[in-house]
């Protein structure tokens, strides 16, 4: 067997890449929520619906979300049975009460987004809204409660955020993972997905001006964003390396030489944060207004934190107790 085989085929492997893709999607979905909240609250003038970075929002957050949970389901063993765990709650599992945390996560966020996309919406779908009974009456409800609903969404999608983390980290027999810093990894990972997503979509694909306070915002946000995970990823190996015995196995064998190693150090911390920061620190000002340039250093980004959940998970198993 290949170095790269045994990279991602070993004994102790339970969860594999289409997890780290699960987890990607949905705190992809979280920040960009987070986010988006933020800047409809603090940041944008007139009406949000217009907005580059809120209509990004309107695609990625949910569609993290559902293709998440539909890469979750074909994956089990028995997809035709998910049903099951959506209606019956066991409120000691980890599992479920992420079921119950994506329903009501999913319920605000798209009356959140009703609310802010209502006349949009009766202008495309007025005739079949006023066909279907009450469909208008819940329309204008969520443009009503619009306020509470965000603050709620916010909440909700810190919650999820850390929630990818705190699934992990339940897993006892891996020291790697079952680390207490290890959700707020995840939230900031989260945060840095999303506003590369918003970013590059909002710009990219909705035209949303370079010059924009919400694209502004979202560029002064991003650095302390990675720094701040620089320093987590830190506290969470000295943390592990100090905690000795099995702990400090387990951070060897991921950081400390083979494949694993060398995907952390040169494709999350080298390709996914330490590039994109020197880019964005030494580049002249006329190249950093480009499309082009954005649409680089913003992939990069989104590559880096797939390449950060793929890393925790694989090395996080390589090693139990």
């Amino acid at each position: 067997m290949s170095t790269i085989e045994q990279a991602f085929y070993f004994d102790s492997l339970v969860w594999d890449w289409i997890i780290a893709v699960y987890l990607f999607l949905a705190g992809m979905s979280a920040g960009a929520a987070m986010i988006s909240v933020y800047l409809k609250r603090n940041v944008i003038e007139g009406d949000a619906s217009k907005n580059g970075i809120i209509r990004a929002t309107a695609i990625l957050a949910p569609m993290g979300i559902i293709v998440g949970l539909l890469i979750l389901v074909f994956h089990l063993t028995k997809p035709l049975e998910f049903w099951k765990i959506m209606i019956y709650y066991n409120p000691t599992s980890v599992m479920s009460m992420g079921v119950i945390l994506f329903q009501i996560y999913m319920a605000v966020l798209f009356a959140w987004l009703a609310g802010i996309f209502i006349e949009d919406i009766q202008r495309v779908m007025g005739s079949l809204i006023e066909k279907i009974p009450g469909a208008s009456a819940i329309l204008n409800a969520c443009k009503r409660f619009e306020n509470g609903l965000e603050v709620t969404l916010a909440i909700l999608a810190v919650i999820l955020a850390a929630y990818t983390g705190f699934l992990l980290s339940a897993l006892k027999t891996y020291p790697l993972l079952n680390n207490p810093v290890l959700p707020i990894l995840f939230l900031f990972s989260s945060l840095s997905s999303g506003a590369a997503a918003c970013l590059l979509v909002g710009v990219v694909g909705f035209k949303e001006p370079m010059s924009s306070p919400s694209v502004s915002w979202i560029h002064r946000f991003e650095r302390p964003v990675v720094l701040f995970e620089l320093f987590v990823l830190f506290a969470f190996f000295s943390g592990l390396y100090f905690g000795g015995g099995q702990k400090e196995v387990a951070v060897l064998a991921a950081i400390g030489g083979g494949f694993w190693s060398n995907w952390f150090w040169f494709g999350v911390i080298g390709l996914g944060m330490i590039v994109p920061l020197t880019l964005n620190a030494v580049s002249p000002s006329e190249v950093k207004h480009r499309t082009s340039f954005l649409a680089m250093v913003t992939t990069l980004s989104l590559i880096g934190v797939l390449m950060l959940r793929t890393f925790i998970l694989y090395a996080g198993q390589m090693t139990t107790v």
